[in-house]
């Protein structure tokens, strides 16, 4: 019997689930802070596992960094809980729950609490003792030098990750061709500002759907090559300003690793990316600590 690539890919994404994360791209050559003492700082320790008789709910859409920001949290505090994956064309779910399409959401039966955004999602649930120890998520740093990265690969990000998003025909929020369109009609690939792909005053229509779609399928099959190389060069200097491979920023686990982890994660759709040893070891052991799986089986 002839197995198609679909079953092998899930019967690869089936194995990793039991295994510990495998290193496939990792640069030989360690930076100068991997080499620090820094690299042996303490690992977070997890508190014991919390659940409740009504289990906290979130819905989510998988690609996305806010949520992952709150699967992530929830997953290092140890908390059971159910995801709801949501269809990225779905507008009826989120407006019902919180009034419009957005996305985390949070929901508390017990408390019959229902809530939006990641940061006050988290802060909420990192101060009640309901949920294990409280403050255990430690207060942002502020660093500069983490956003300048972050702004310095935006564009890179944008034109490798959005197609494969859709690409894989994996994740859950684009199961349906319905969910796909929505998000290519939404979401801009460089060089194209919002305005002119959403539209404007002036052209409130925006760009043609076709157009956005053949954009999409030539962006998909460009031979990615130079991008990779030139993120593969990016990561090295992240490599570099990351503190250690449990947490970014000295002093330990904070809301500077629920953000910048919850962006790195979607690099691991991107085939070809080999990851500085520190920073690759990070991605696992907060893909591990948080419950959030990586993308690496389902790289394109």
């Amino acid at each position: 019997m002839k197995l198609s690539f679909i079953s092998v890919l899930a019967l690869a994404t089936a194995a990793q689930a039991f295994t510990a994360p495998q290193h496939v791209s990792v640069a030989k050559t360690p930076s100068a802070l991997s080499m620090s003492t820094a690299s042996e700082a303490a690992a977070f320790v997890q508190g014991e596992r919390i659940i409740r008789d009504q289990l906290p709910v979130v819905y989510v859409y998988d690609h996305c960094p806010f949520c992952v920001r709150v699967r992530l949290a929830l997953g290092i505090k140890n908390v059971k809980h159910n995801v709801n994956f949501l269809a990225n064309d779905d507008i009826p779910t989120p407006t019902a729950l919180v009034g419009k399409k957005i996305a985390p959401i949070f929901a508390l039966p017990e408390d019959d609490l229902v809530m939006g955004e990641s940061m006050d999602i988290i802060k909420l649930v990192d101060s009640d003792p309901r949920f294990g120890a409280v403050n255990t998520i430690k207060p942002a740093t502020g660093r500069d030098d983490i956003k300048k990265w972050q702004k310095s690969v935006q564009t890179l990000l944008r034109t490798l990750q959005r197609p494969r998003y859709v690409a894989t025909g994996l994740l859950p929020e684009f199961q349906q061709l319905d969910g796909r369109h929505a998000f290519i009609k939404n979401h801009q690939l460089p060089p194209y500002e919002k305005p002119e792909w959403k539209g404007n005053d002036e052209n409130p229509d925006g760009m043609d759907m076709d157009v956005k779609l053949k954009l999409y399928a030539e962006a998909m099959a460009k031979d990615p090559a130079s991008s990779v190389e030139e993120l593969n060069a990016k990561l090295v200097e992240l490599d570099d300003i990351v503190y250690s491979e449990h947490y970014c920023s000295e002093g330990g686990l904070s809301l500077d690793d629920i953000d910048l982890w919850a962006r790195l994660r979607s690099i691991t759709i991107i085939k070809g990316v080999v990851w500085p040893a520190k920073l690759r070891n990070y991605m696992d052991n907060l893909s591990a600590l948080g419950d959030v799986p990586l993308y690496d089986a389902m790289a394109l």
